[in-house]
């Protein structure tokens, strides 16, 4: 099965209860690569690098996040590795800054 890069944007109670640290761990668990960050519209975004079914199981995963988030919707689109690479040098997955 092929590699895949994934980009996503997941809208609803997203910050504040620790989206990205828990992306983070669910990604680095499942041998991902990528990133996440919050934007300032409220929403997390993330790229998610790796075997096409371990990188779907995660997004749907994602559509429940950590206990206290609450998820409305998710944008999942195809990213490239310029994507990719916004993660910090030397990472396997990076936590960015706000933007």
């Amino acid at each position: 099965m092929s590699d895949v890069i994934r980009h996503i944007t997941v809208r609803g109670k997203v910050q504040g209860v620790g989206y990205r640290a828990w992306i983070e761990g669910e990604a680095v668990a499942r041998g991902l690569a990528g990133w996440a960050r919050n934007r300032r519209d409220g929403t997390v975004e993330a790229v998610l690098s790796g075997p096409e079914e371990a990188v779907a199981a995660l997004i749907t995963k994602c559509r429940h996040g950590p206990g206290m988030a609450r998820v409305t919707t998710i944008a999942n689109e195809p990213a490239g590795e310029d994507m990719l690479n916004l993660r910090a040098p030397g990472e396997r997955f990076s936590v960015l800054p706000t933007i």
